[in-house]
């Protein structure tokens, strides 16, 4: 493993591609769906992305829509699959659309930051499964591919950055794309952001932002 001081440490976060139920608006925590044949082709076209880069390891959640597309990505490294990786465990509102749990609860502005007694994970249990991962990953080396999960990865990088979990509800994140975790004059910082890298033809210029629908 390399020994890179801290300050150059980066982790590079990749969401699972698209799924049946990312599609359609469902809440997919626990439930082990496989990648959607678009999700699929998206995750080869992020392989153009990361396979030009080494990493010191590879990390992932080991469940099927990650570990996918961590193989599909081409990346030249086998995974480590960590449990603390997994999604937010919804519980009871799994399987279902923000918008049928807003007419069942008569709340047309709830959203899963509002939490609901159905959940079995609050967001400070996301966090908290975050940080744990975060102190296996760090050691890690200087450059740390993960494959995991919107609402997870969104949390995890407010563990990163040592803001509420909360906060995570204004990180828009959607599949198949790549942000990285960095360092700026010895703070944790965010480098990129939602990057949808499977978009760009020439895998060396910045795509442009294209959000895609997320529970």
């Amino acid at each position: 493993m390399s020994t890179a001081p801290t300050t150059n440490r980066e982790i590079w976060l990749i969401r699972h591609g698209e799924t049946a139920w990312s599609l359609s608006g469902q809440h997919t925590g626990r439930t082990d769906l496989p990648l959607t044949e678009q999700g699929r082709e998206h995750a080869r076209l992020l392989g153009r992305r990361l396979r030009s880069e080494s990493f010191d390891a590879v990390f992932s959640s080991p469940l099927e829509r990650a570990r996918e597309t961590c193989e599909l990505s081409g990346i030249h490294a086998q995974p480590i699959l960590d449990e603390d990786l997994q999604e937010w465990d919804y519980g009871g509102i799994e399987g279902r659309t923000t918008a049928q749990i807003r007419e069942e609860l008569g709340d047309p502005e709830w959203t899963i930051w509002k939490g609901s007694p159905l959940l079995r994970e609050t967001p400070a249990d996301v966090a908290g499964r975050a940080a744990r991962a975060l102190e296996r990953i760090t050691p890690a080396g200087g450059r740390v591919a993960v494959f995991a999960h919107g609402h997870y990865l969104r949390i995890l990088a407010t563990v990163w950055l040592g803001l509420p979990p909360e906060t995570a509800q204004s990180l828009l994140l959607s599949t198949t794309s790549l942000s990285v975790l960095g360092h700026e004059r010895g703070r944790q910082v965010l480098q990129s952001w939602n990057q949808p890298w499977f978009l760009v033809e020439d895998p060396g210029s910045p795509p442009e932002p294209h959000p895609i629908a997320t529970p």
